[in-house]
């Protein structure tokens, strides 16, 4: 049975609640997209209005003008505490990566080094399972060694609500309320609360981004899908993929497990 936006939005509630009940240092990741944004949101409901644990961009200085606009303003409006995470450069990444793996990578090396040296023992992120395929092998509580590498074929299990949250102190764990929502499920919230988004996600000349991320390796699809009632009828009947416009989804077959299992988010 499918969930309605009420049971999904208790559920991720709750999980917030619960990570930082039991959580010592946490904080959030915000990309600035759709998701997260969705997710910070979610964080001022389950808070009553306050954002209690800083928000972390890791900043590569390629996103697109619009996103860093938008970041600005959010921010200005809604007042958290925001921490800007530099990345390495991508002459340091695997050599063996293809090129947008590689560039992508870069977030993955930034959130390492962001992780080993603030110790934070459990970040928030807004995936969700129906993303990617490796990301539908995730936990809500997931544990990862402060490396960030990921034993996928070692989780924990998770019934009924029921969930991990004591590990050893060698690990740190990412937390995922938004695992069980759809690319439809954001955005009927997002019309329903009324969330502010980047304007990218609306067709302008017959293209729209799905999805958001750095200028050199994400591209608009083909929409004419201009308003939130108009995505949300585009996502009842397409056929094409969320990441479709992400060059590294279309890379090697195992580009993105590459990544996952290195730490990327």
């Amino acid at each position: 049975m499918t969930k309605n936006l009420d049971e999904l939005e208790a559920q991720s509630i709750y999980i917030l609640r619960e990570a930082y009940n039991k959580i010592d240092k946490l904080g959030m990741l915000w990309s600035i997209g759709k998701d997260s944004t969705a997710l910070l949101w979610l964080v001022r409901k389950a808070f009553f209005g306050r954002i209690p644990f800083p928000m972390i961009q890791l900043e590569t200085h390629m996103e697109l003008p619009e996103v860093y606009e938008f970041r600005d303003q959010l921010h200005k409006d809604w007042g958290f505490d925001l921490i800007i995470e530099d990345c390495p450069p991508e002459d340091e990444m695997d050599e063996t990566l293809p090129p947008a793996t590689r560039a992508a990578a870069r977030k993955t090396e930034g959130l390492k080094t962001f992780i080993t040296k603030e110790r934070y023992t459990g970040l928030i992120l807004g995936i969700r399972r129906d993303e990617q395929s490796m990301r539908a092998k995730e936990r809500v509580f997931s544990p990862r060694s402060f490396d960030g590498s990921w034993d996928y074929k070692d989780q924990p299990p998770e019934f009924w609500d029921q969930f991990k949250t004591e590990f050893p102190d060698d690990t740190h764990v990412r937390i995922h309320p938004l695992l069980q929502w759809t690319e439809l499920d954001i955005w009927e919230y997002t019309k329903r609360e009324n969330i502010p988004c980047v304007p990218l996600y609306f067709a302008r000349d017959g293209k729209r981004y799905r999805s958001l991320g750095e200028k050199n390796i994400t591209f608009p699809v083909d929409s004419n899908a201009a308003t939130l009632d108009e995505i949300i009828e585009e996502l009842k009947i397409t056929k094409t993929t969320e990441r479709s416009g992400r060059a590294m989804d279309n890379e090697t077959e195992d580009s993105f497990e590459r990544l996952r299992r290195n730490g990327y988010m």
